[in-house]
């Protein structure tokens, strides 16, 4: 078990890693070695996530969810296939417990009668400074 948030933790089993070449450089190592990790996370199946945290953690994901709602992170940071397997899973925790904030439900407000003054008091004088620009027709 992946500790998560204290009320949510990831079993090992819905995760699935590949192991593929890192780009970049690593001279003959990076040709040779796969130790890039791709971590994918079936977000729309999985038990282990409140559907609320799903729906987030899908708009979160953005490009890196497939249309499956396969959640594709890839990690190629360290030259060491563990260590970038444990980043992809520190990255996919941080992810998840940015998901499992609630937003604030915005309280719609009502402008004040200072600030409602204040709008068309400076809408007037606006008025006034263009209608003093204007080029009235004079006498020749």
């Amino acid at each position: 078990m992946i500790p998560v948030t204290s009320r949510i933790s990831l079993d090992e089993s819905e995760l699935a890693f590949s192991f593929i070449r890192a780009s970049g450089p690593g001279g003959q190592n990076v040709n040779k070695v796969s130790s890039a990790v791709q971590l994918r996370f079936d977000v729309r199946n999985s038990p282990s996530l409140p559907e609320s945290v799903k729906q987030r953690l899908e708009r979160l994901a953005g490009r890196r969810l497939t249309s499956d709602g396969v959640l594709v992170l890839t990690a190629q940071q360290y030259r060491s296939q563990e260590r970038n397997r444990e980043d992809a899973i520190t990255r996919l925790s941080e992810l998840i417990r940015q998901a499992a904030i609630v937003p604030k439900a915005r309280r719609a407000t009502r402008p004040t009668l200072g600030s409602k003054r204040r709008r068309l008091d400076a809408k007037t004088r606006r008025g006034v400074l263009k209608g003093l620009r204007q080029s009235k027709p004079g006498f020749d």
